[in-house]
Parts: structure tokens; sequence; C-alpha cells
């Protein structure tokens, strides 16, 4: 299992380089809509859709996004990144506490659908930081990156009050908090210490713009919305009796168990961006 996991992430890690470096837009757009076609199609299959029913769904929304943020680029996705956003904020961490309804249920289905968008918003500001450079988009993400890490790490070693028991069991306070240490703490090394090479990143534009206490508070609420984006996930596989989001990624499970983090940072970050620094 372990090796097959290895495998895995040194096939994905490869590709995924060749692809951000290469500076070849199509190539960069050709693995953007096959990824999101995979989140999609898992998307809907956390949701009471058979496999086929989940893949042709998926067809559409990928179509639209190609048509919405592809084949015109030059239009506005800031209400999307707003729609995203507002979509976490007032109806995804409610339903952390309050549960989701039944599947398969009308409130259910509408819930499907924004999940929906939201992967779509995220997408879209992951092609729109690559429109301006790839370190660009990889400094995005490795927010992320970044708070996973920093909370596994300091889950095993203080976690003892559990975040989310009948969520997530794994997951602790001292492990989150630990996590958005990490992102504090690294985020503040790369503006200070980071120089040319990490002059053209998010966080580094964010402090010459916003200064030290804005940016400080943007840090925080990435890192707790890529937690909520990880439960949020856990609660749909919990709920559909299933471990994974799919087995396409050997040893990973699906897509969405990679991006699950992702989707609710990447549109927030495409809004802080699109309102102060005008980036995208």
């Amino acid at each position: 299992m372990l090796k097959t996991r290895i495998i895995t992430a040194v096939v994905l890690l490869v590709v995924l380089l060749a692809v951000l470096f290469s500076g070849y837009y199509p190539a960069f757009v050709v693995a953007a809509l096959a990824f999101l076609m995979a989140a999609v199609t898992e998307c809907f299959q956390l949701f009471g859709r058979t496999r086929k029913q989940a893949a042709l769904v998926a067809l559409f929304w990928v179509a639209a996004f190609a048509y919405a943020f592809l084949y015109s680029p030059n239009g506005s996705v800031k209400f999307w990144f707003f729609l995203s956003s507002a979509i976490w904020l007032f109806s995804f961490v409610p339903s952390l506490a309050t549960g989701l309804p039944v599947l398969g249920s009308a409130r259910s289905t509408v819930i499907g659908l924004l999940y929906a968008v939201t992967i779509v918003a995220c997408f879209a500001a992951i092609v729109g930081f690559f429109r301006h450079s790839a370190v660009y988009l990889l400094s995005v993400m490795a927010l992320v990156w970044i708070a996973d890490i920093g909370a596994y790490f300091s889950g095993k070693a203080f976690g003892k009050r559990k975040l989310a028991p009948t969520i997530s069991p794994g997951k602790s306070w001292e492990g989150a908090i630990g996590g958005g240490i990490a992102v504090l703490l690294i985020s503040s090394l790369a503006i200070l210490f980071g120089g040319a090479p990490l002059a053209d990143t998010f966080v580094v534009l964010l402090q010459a713009r916003m200064g030290w206490l804005a940016t400080l508070a943007i840090l925080v609420v990435i890192s707790a919305a890529s937690v909520v984006g990880d439960l949020f996930e856990s609660q749909l596989k919990r709920r559909a009796g299933v471990k994974d989001s799919s087995n396409l990624l050997p040893g990973h499970g699906g897509v969405l168990d990679r991006i699950d983090a992702l989707v609710p940072v990447l549109p927030f970050v495409a809004l802080i961006d699109s309102v102060f620094l005008s980036v995208l």
C-alpha cells in the first residue's frame, strides 16, 4: 500500500511540475479540464448518482467551465469567486455543526449543485493564477499544503482535543492550530527573507499591498478554510459510506481527496487577489 502510494505521488508530482513549468498553456488547460471532470464526477457520486450519471453531468459542467473561463478569458469571474466564498460561509461551514440532509432529498441535491459550483470556482482560480505564473499558483497552493503538513505533525505530537469527532476522529484542535501557526511562520519568513525568488508570490505581494496585520489575518482565514474544506468532504464521504471519493489515484483515493482543502481556499484567495492585488 505504501509503495503504491509513493509511486502514485511521484508520478503525479512529475506530471504536475512538467505541466506547470513547460510554459505551454494548452497542456495546462487539458490537464485542468481532466482533473475538473474527475472532481465533479466524484462530487455527484458522493451525492448518490451512479458513475455514469455523474460523468454525464460532469461533462456538462466541464463544457460550461471551458466556455465561461477559457473561451471567454476576459470575462469577469470575480462573481464566481464571491459566490463560492459565500456558499462556504453560509452553507457548508454551518453544516459541519448541523449535519447534512438525507441523501437523495431535495436539499441534498441543492447542496451537491452548490459544491460543484465551488469546485468549478476552484479550477477557475487555478487557471487564473497559472495565467499569471506557475510560481504564483504554487505559492497559493503551498499555503494549503503547509497547513496540512503542520496540522499532521502538530496533531501527532500534541493532539488531545478532537476537532470534529463525528466527522473526522483523527483531527484535533491542536493539529489545526499547529497548521495555522506553520502557515504564519513560513509565510513571514518568506516575506522577510525570500528576496527576489519569492517576489512574485501571493504572500509577498499581499504584505506589500496590505501590510502585516491584514496579511496575517487573511492567512489565518486561509488556514481555517483549508480545515473546513477537508472536514466537509469527510462529512460527505461518511454520509455516503465510502472511504475515498473514488479509486482513481491508487493509494490516494480520488481527485477530491487530494484537492478538498483547496476547494474553499483558492476561490477566496482569488477574490482577495482580484479586489486588492489585481494579479488576475
